[in-house]
Parts: structure tokens; sequence; C-alpha cells
């Protein structure tokens, strides 16, 4: 059995995403959705806001990946999946996805996004080892996916991220208590496949933008998991706007 490990957590998260500091982030999340609808690319808008309020990069990454712009929001809403009745493959971004849960189990912070997605900081950068939360996070993958009668998932996994050959097997091993057929892909270019998929499950920004359907799953899980560390940084945004228009998702 790994250690006990904390995925996606640092000591200092409990003061930047937090009381003062995370009031900063919702008035920086604001100013930086005004932006992005401007037209401003996300990484020169995120640098001059980080600066003025003198954000760590911790700070500023949470920005960007919880804050988009009106466009890309709906644009990702009107090709959610919100029934499953004829859904029967779904395409899964594995590390994407199982870190994800695995940063929700370790109680470390999770953002809601504007898109509604959850999103982390874990920021392996192609370092990756299988940790105590792992084995929970595929059942709970597994669990949903049964909830939903899905009767085959497809993993894709990075092959240049450590161990994805071990996490790989892993998945394959956990699928045979239930009844669902499992495949696995270990391939180099994990974004560029999925982005031509249908009944993809990520909430990798990028695919979310070209790939032609998508399932919430982790949003869906995480509401199940007790003691959950969310942080949302862009209730301002949510509040004063009349755009974000969730409920423009289609089957």
């Amino acid at each position: 059995m790994p250690k006990v490990v904390r995925r996606g957590y640092k000591k200092e998260d409990s003061y930047e995403f937090q009381g003062e500091e995370k009031a900063k982030l919702e008035k920086a999340a604001y100013e930086l959705y005004f932006l992005l609808n401007q037209g401003y690319p996300i990484k020169q808008a995120t640098t001059f806001i980080g600066n003025h309020y003198m954000f760590s990069e911790r700070q500023r990454l949470a920005l960007v990946r919880t804050t988009s712009s009106n466009e890309d929001c709906n644009s990702r809403f009107a090709k959610q999946i919100t029934t499953f009745y004829d859904v029967k493959t779904v395409h899964i971004d594995g590390f994407n996805t199982i870190i994800t849960l695995e940063v929700a189990l370790s109680g470390s912070p999770i953002f809601k996004s504007l898109d509604g997605t959850i999103r982390d900081l874990a920021g392996l950068r192609g370092n990756y080892r299988i940790i105590d939360k792992t084995e929970k996070a595929i059942h709970l993958i597994y669990q949903w996916l049964r909830s939903k009668e899905i009767k085959e998932a497809i993993f894709y996994l990075d092959s240049p991220v450590s161990n994805s050959g071990r996490l790989a097997n892993m998945v394959k091993e956990i699928a045979e208590t239930y009844e669902l057929q499992v495949q696995t892909y270990v391939i180099p270019d994990v974004d560029r496949t999925l982005e031509k998929q249908a009944n993809v499950i990520t909430s990798d920004a990028i695919i979310l933008n070209k790939c032609v359907s998508w399932a919430n799953m982790n949003s869906e899980i995480i509401e199940q998991i007790n003691e959950v560390w969310e942080v949302s940084i862009c209730s301002k945004v949510l509040k004063t706007s009349r755009h974000i228009c969730e409920d423009s998702s289609t089957t």
C-alpha cells in the first residue's frame, strides 16, 4: 500500500486561497473575465492582473484555470452532455480525470471554473506516481459510469508521463470487478486524439474547445465526496454576468 500522500497541496494554500487573499482573487477573476471578453490573450491579461495584486504563481495559475471568456464558456456548455440514454462509449482523459479526483480525495484545493468543470493545481509536469488515493479515484469513475449505464470506457494516458503504463494496468485490473468494457491507450499526444472525439470526459480547456461533445463527470463525482476543499473564485462573475448560459447544454 502506498504511503499517505496529499496530492496537489502546498502549505501556502491555506493563506493564498482563503480570507483576504481569496477575496482579492474573486475581484481579479472578475477583471480577467472582462479583459478576456475584450479579446485580450489570457497569458498577458493574467500577467497584468497578477502583477497588480502581487499574486504568487500558484494564485495566477488558479486564475487561468478557472476563468474563461463568455464565448468559450457558452461554446462548451452547448457541447456538454446532460443526458446519457444514448451514450454507450466514453473517451476519458486519464491523467486529467484521475489526478483531479486524487486531489479532491486528498482534501487539497480544487477549483470550480466558469465553465462548470473542476480543476486542480497539481502541476505534475510529466512526473506521476500512484498514491493511496488512486485506486479509490478509479472506483469512483467506474461507479459513475455504471450509474449512467455506459457500457464502454476508453482511457487515454500520455506516454511521456512517468508510470503511465502502471496506471493503465491498474485501470484495467479494477475494471474486472465492474460490468464494463475498458480499453487503455498509452499514447504520445492524448490532447490531439481527444480533440476529434465525441463523448469526451475531461476538464482540459483546449480539448473542450475542440471536441464534438463532452461530459462533466468529475464535477458530479466530487459532489459526493465528503470534506472536499472546493474554492470558487468566480462567484462575483457568476453573480453579475447575465451572459454565461449554463442552461444552453445539449444532449
